[in-house]
């Protein structure tokens, strides 16, 4: 409606206005954060609460903003890496409770506990030091249990000294047994559920152990992957973490599910044409001299690099969008710029705005292509842009 498009209108102008005096910008689509929100409320239960990962600065895509987005939208928790993000959070205002995945240094317990943030215990000497701590108001954690990650956890030989010590020293433990969970290896998979299934055997026995003793803690142990393909292990909580960005855990899921489920990816990058110039045939482009231009060629810079978490690995084969067509990366991608090649594109000019990550036009980017192309992850691709880079929500 008309309304609508006022508000797009609006909203556009306040876009231009916030690119102001940028070279380079990352623009997260709110829209696309709410389908997402959507779509993993419908998957789980009522009863299932929903935890937001937001770690490693929203996996790029910025923490704080992420984080309240999806506080509005209801999200019940937080997922974060440290005690550090945990307090960016409460700083802002995020009320919702948040736990920290990550490890937690002891010089850390006191301030987790007088900002109520939740941590992860996953080892006897964590609970040792918890028992040594003299805190003023006891530090909420959740148990950790390795059921065949082989990375943080108490393994199942560990659970009758774990709950002894937890009954033992309950008076000395200066903590809140709130959580008990587990981390899925192998969930991405649909075609091999085997070894998942296992899994959730395993913490089963974890989690009847708990409450045999009088324990009630939040069980959970479901990730994106697990929360789609096994529905019976979202127990009381859903960790979302990629699929909040719009992005898949493993092409095989996004395979199984094509035409049920369709995630938005909330994140595009853009840059601009700082520079252009007519180069001779034969002519050497940047450092090590490792294109030669095989024709005449009009090329273009542009004001980013691996610095800002363009990877190097790109040099001389990734793409941009201008103009709504491709133009390939033109020799070494370099710490704060990179060469393209726009021959074969008309009417560009220097401060034309230029998509890394996106789309324009009817052409598109994304970032499993360039995560594939430079022979990553769209994990590790994400999580690596640079921070200090401005995230505009729109």
């Amino acid at each position: 409606g008309r309304f609508n498009l006022q508000t797009r209108r609006v909203e556009n102008l306040n876009m231009k206005n916030d690119r102001n005096g940028l070279r380079t910008w990352l623009e997260i689509d709110c829209r696309a954060i709410e389908k997402n929100y959507k779509i993993f409320r419908s998957l789980i239960t009522t009863k299932t609460k929903l935890m937001a990962v937001v770690k490693s600065n929203a996996y790029g895509h910025g923490l704080v903003d992420f984080a309240k987005k999806l506080e509005r939208l209801g999200a019940d928790w937080f997922g974060v890496d440290s005690v550090v993000e945990g307090l960016a959070l409460r700083r802002e205002g995020v009320k919702a409770p948040i736990l920290v995945l990550g490890y937690t240094l002891s010089d850390k317990f006191k301030e987790a506990a007088d900002n109520d943030i939740s941590i992860t215990v996953s080892s006897f000497e964590t609970l040792e030091t918890l028992q040594k701590n003299h805190l003023s108001r006891p530090l909420k954690i959740h148990i950790k249990v390795d059921t065949g990650m082989h990375r943080q956890g108490f393994l199942l030989k560990d659970l009758p000294k774990v709950l002894s010590f937890l009954q033992t020293t309950s008076h000395k433990l200066q903590a809140n047994v709130e959580g008990l969970y587990t981390h899925f290896a192998a969930a991405k998979n649909p075609a091999f559920p085997e070894y998942t299934k296992k899994q959730i055997a395993e913490f089963k026995q974890w989690r009847i152990a708990f409450k045999k003793v009088g324990f009630s803690p939040i069980c959970h142990a479901s990730a994106t992957a697990g929360a789609m393909i096994f529905p019976e292990a979202n127990f009381d909580m859903a960790r979302i973490g990629i699929g909040f960005y719009g992005l898949w855990p493993a092409k095989e899921i996004e395979s199984y599910f094509a035409n049920r489920i369709l995630l938005e990816p909330t994140l595009s990058w853009k840059t601009i044409i700082s520079e252009i110039k007519e180069l001779p045939k034969g002519a050497k482009i940047g450092y090590d001299l490792t294109e030669t231009l095989q024709k005449e060629s009009r090329i273009a810079i542009c004001p980013i690099g691996y610095w800002h978490g363009y990877p190097r690995t790109l040099s001389s084969i990734g793409f941009v969008l201008v103009g709504g067509k491709r133009a390939r990366i033109l020799g070494r991608v370099s710490m704060d710029m990179i060469s393209i090649n726009i021959t074969d594109i008309k009417n560009v000019k220097v401060g034309d705005e230029v998509v890394l990550i996106g789309k324009q036009k009817k052409e598109k980017i994304t970032i499993n292509e360039l995560a594939n192309l430079s022979d990553t992850s769209h994990y590790e691709f994400i999580t690596r842009l640079n921070p200090l880079i401005k995230r505009i929500y729109i």
